[in-house]
């Protein structure tokens, strides 16, 4: 989470404005995810997303790297990696989207996933209503959610 405003920071001072960590579980809705070459569809579905419980401050974890994301579905570890594994740290990930945009406090930015992810296993582990899902990350907290059935009950449009 992005503590104070930022644009243009460098790589270097890129940490000094990240005021903490939390659990994200991004939940894509990949038959939307699909509709186009973007994601964006897939990845702001309503409800298909949250957060916490809590935030981490910078303060209170002294390496992220040393961190390890933890998932399961009902309960099986489906993935699980140290946060030293990243394809890009956070400091240039914070200094790349500056670039970009100002980054303002309480901005969050979700740094992508490990390896396990449901749609790349023989057969593909896809998400169903009543799964519960949890992602951990050590010194940081666990979040928890049960999979629902969409709300509209709208399913896939015609590409």
């Amino acid at each position: 989470m992005i503590g104070r405003p930022a644009h243009n920071v460098s790589v270097n001072d890129a940490m000094s404005v990240v005021s903490g960590y939390s659990c994200f579980n991004d939940g894509s809705v990949r038959d939307y995810q699909r509709h186009t070459s973007q994601f964006w569809a897939g990845k702001n579905f309503v409800a298909s997303g949250s957060m916490g419980p809590c935030l981490a401050l910078t303060e209170e974890i002294l390496d992220y790297k040393e961190c390890v994301l933890k998932t399961t579905l009902n309960g099986a570890v489906v993935q699980e990696a140290s946060l030293s594994d990243l394809a890009f740290d956070i400091a240039r990930l914070v200094s790349y989207i500056s670039s970009v945009t100002e980054l303002l406090p309480g901005d969050i930015i979700a740094t992508g996933t490990p390896g396990g992810v449901g749609m790349f296993p023989t057969p593909p582990l896809w998400l169903k209503p009543g799964d519960e899902i949890s992602v951990e990350v050590s010194g940081v907290g666990r979040l928890e959610n049960r999979v629902q059935s969409s709300i509209d009950g709208a399913g896939p449009h015609p590409r």
